[in-house]
C-alpha cells in the first residue's frame, strides 16, 4: 500500500493495566510498615509476573485506541484499524512492541503524539527488527530475513565449522521411524527442531524438511539427528535467504 512501517516500545508496559480481580501481596522486604507488619497489600495496578498483567495491559491499550477512532480487527484482535476518508492506518500490537503504518504520514505523526501523551513511549523510527525478524524497507519492496538468527543457532549448536549442504533434505532417503537405530538426546533434538521451527517464519525453503523431522521428537534416532544436522549445513550454505 506504499507506506513505511514504524515501531515504538512502551516503557513499564504492565504497570498501566488495572487488575479487576482481588490480588494481594506480602509487604516487600525493606518496605514493611512497622505499625502493621502482618498486613498485606491489595494490588490495584498490574505487576510483572502476574498472569493477569498482559490481559490488563491489553484491555487498557485497546480501550484507549478505540476511544481514538480505531476499530479492532475481526480476526486478529491485536490489529487495530483507523480510516479517514480514503486513507488507512494499521497498528499491530505484540505485548509492549507496537508497529504501525499509514497511507498518510501525518496520521502516523498524530498517532505517535497521541500515544506519548497517554503512555511513556520510545519511538524507534522505521521498522528494522521485530521479534527476531530483520526488516529492510525500500520504496517498492520489503525484505524480511533472519540471517542474524541463523548465525545465532549455528553458534548455539556448535555448527559454525561444519561442511555445507546445497539442499536441506536428501531426496533418496525415505523418512522412517528407524526403531533399531541408536537413541540420541531427546532434549537436544527437540531444541534443534524448536529453533528451526521459528526460522520457518521467513524461510519456507526449509519448511518441509523441518516439519518432516519434527514428527520424530518422541524417540529420535541417530539417523534423524543427522538429517536435522543437514538442515543446519544447508543454512550455513544459504544464511541470508528471506521473503521479498
Amino acid at each position: 500500500m506504499g507506506f513505511t512501517i514504524y515501531q515504538m516500545d512502551v516503557k513499564s508496559t504492565f504497570l498501566y493495566g488495572t487488575i479487576e480481580e482481588q490480588v494481594y501481596v506480602h509487604q516487600p522486604p525493606g518496605f514493611v510498615d512497622p505499625a502493621h507488619p502482618n498486613k498485606v497489600y491489595k494490588v490495584i495496578k498490574a505487576l510483572y509476573g502476574l498472569h493477569q498483567a498482559p490481559r490488563a495491559w491489553y484491555e487498557t491499550l485497546s480501550s484507549f485506541l478505540m476511544e481514538n477512532s480505531f476499530r479492532r480487527g475481526t480476526i486478529d484482535k491485536t490489529l487495530f484499524i483507523k480510516k479517514k476518508k480514503s486513507d488507512i492506518m494499521l497498528v499491530q500490537v505484540y505485548v509492549d512492541d507496537i508497529i504501525f503504518g499509514s497511507t498518510k504520514k501525518s496520521m502516523c505523526t498524530e498517532f505517535e503524539d497521541c500515544m506519548h501523551k497517554r503512555f511513556q513511549m520510545s519511538s524507534m523510527g522505521e521498522l528494522t527488527f521485530f521479534l527476531g525478524l530483520q526488516v529492510k524497507q525500500q520504496p517498492d519492496e520489503i525484505f524480511i530475513s533472519q540471517d542474524k538468527y541463523v548465525a545465532d543457532i549455528l553458534k548455539k549448536f556448535v555448527f559454525c565449522s561444519i561442511r555445507i549442504a546445497t539442499t536441506p533434505i536428501e531426496s533418496n532417503k525415505p523418512l522412517v521411524k528407524d526403531e533399531d537405530g541408536v537413541d540420541v538426546d531427546v532434549h537436544v533434538y527437540r531444541s534443534m527442531i524448536d529453533s528451526l521451527m521459528y526460522l520457518t517464519a521467513s524461510r519456507p525453503d526449509i519448511m518441509f524438511a523441518v516439519c518432516a523431522y519434527a514428527r520424530f521428537q518422541v524417540t529420535p534416532k541417530a539417523s534423524h539427528l543427522n538429517a536435522v544436522k543437514r538442515i543446519f549445513r544447508y543454512l550455513k550454505h544459504q544464511p541470508k535467504l528471506g521473503l521479498l
